[in-house]
């Protein structure tokens, strides 16, 4: 099959591949741009209802144009998708979607060759690739013992709605991140919950300043740069007190328990053997970065992970993750698109084929 060609191929278009696209344009780099969703936004596409502007942490804006005003009341799938859409018309950026890149090889043993990217709308070559494909898709179910057995219903993060559908029934969330947090509060609102984490969360009563975000992303990048899978950086920030996690704390919905140890058909073993009855498991146990198509190019490494050197795979200086480890931030997220860029602007022939666009 004969194969379209081009520059640099971007993968997925959230807030770290539009950025990436950016950066492109403005160098004058030809690329194409592949976007598994219907629309616009992201994973913020799929995000519940009931997060709102008001309790996201805080969106970064894109490169090149502001944020418009924010409604904290307005839901986060809503205003996102809307501003990353608007962002792509105002900036003419072209996302092909809905496409589902499936595999990334190397055309030939020449490492300053070609990659082909194949696809559900055939196949492209490129120079070079940015990979912003995030985690949503990938929701990490842990395996536990009797998981198959439980009678109640169990579900991820990633396929909650609204705290709406539990109420009457008694819920255990499983996790100890944000996610796992708001949810908890959300969901005691309304009913009986419960709250397990493998290990005691590390709380913050301080607003997490810059120095703090600059600490805890290096400690990110350290792993990632040694080939080890990442972290996500709230395991190194901790959890802030905010007003309303306060607020559930006083009602004794915030009660940490060590985690069960085991599954039941009616419930949970707890650790000290005795037994907890459930209607609901809640795993709000993370996501994992969406890497398989891959594959072809084997860049893990004997850690499990990959190794990486900034955004650049360090084995492969033709691919970049952005969105990925100490990028995963929105803030990070941003800077990585912009870093990958100048990187690959270094690679042979890509620096004499830029032509800079003059922005405003």
């Amino acid at each position: 099959m004969i194969a379209a060609q081009t520059d640099v191929v971007v993968i997925g278009a959230g807030q770290a591949g539009l950025s990436a696209a950016f950066h492109l344009q403005r160098r004058g780099l030809a690329y194409e741009m592949f976007d598994a969703e219907a629309g616009p936004g992201g994973a913020w596409r799929h995000r519940w209802k009931s997060l709102r502007m008001g309790t996201v942490n805080g969106i970064s804006d894109l490169p090149g144009i502001a944020k418009p005003a924010v409604d904290p009341r307005e839901p986060s799938s809503e205003f996102l998708t809307r501003y990353f859409g608007d962002y792509e018309q105002e900036l003419g950026l072209t996302v092909r979607r809905p496409v589902k890149v499936t595999s990334v090889s190397r055309e030939d043993n020449d490492p300053a060759g070609r990659l082909r990217v194949g696809t559900s709308r055939g196949d492209w070559t490129a120079y070079a690739l940015i990979n912003a494909t995030g985690t949503w898709t990938r929701p990490f179910w842990p395996i536990y013992p009797g998981r198959n057995s439980f009678r109640g219903r169990q579900l991820h993060v990633a396929d909650y709605v609204s705290a709406t559908e539990f109420v009457g029934k008694r819920v255990i969330v499983v996790g100890g991140g944000i996610s796992a947090v708001g949810l908890l509060d959300e969901i005691s609102q309304v009913t009986s919950t419960s709250w397990f984490t493998r290990r005691e969360p590390v709380w913050r009563d301080d607003e997490f300043d810059a120095r703090a975000g600059h600490d805890a992303v290096a400690l990110v990048e350290e792993r990632v740069r040694k080939g080890l899978p990442p972290q996500s950086v709230v395991s190194v920030t901790g959890l802030i007190r905010t007003p309303a996690l306060r607020a559930a704390a006083a009602r004794g919905a915030i009660d940490r328990q060590p985690m069960f140890t085991a599954i039941e058909p009616g419930g949970v073993r707890l650790a000290d053997g005795g037994f907890l009855a459930a209607d609901v498991i809640l795993w709000a146990t993370g996501f994992r970065a969406e890497l398989e198509h891959l594959a072809p190019l084997h860049l893990r490494g004997p850690g499990g992970g990959i190794a990486m050197d900034g955004t650049r795979v360090a084995a492969e200086p033709r691919v970049h993750l952005v969105g990925y480890g100490p990028s995963s931030s929105t803030i990070g997220a941003n800077r990585a698109g912009r870093a990958a860029v100048a990187d690959i602007l270094k690679l042979p022939g890509l620096a004499a084929a830029a032509e800079p666009v003059p922005w405003g």
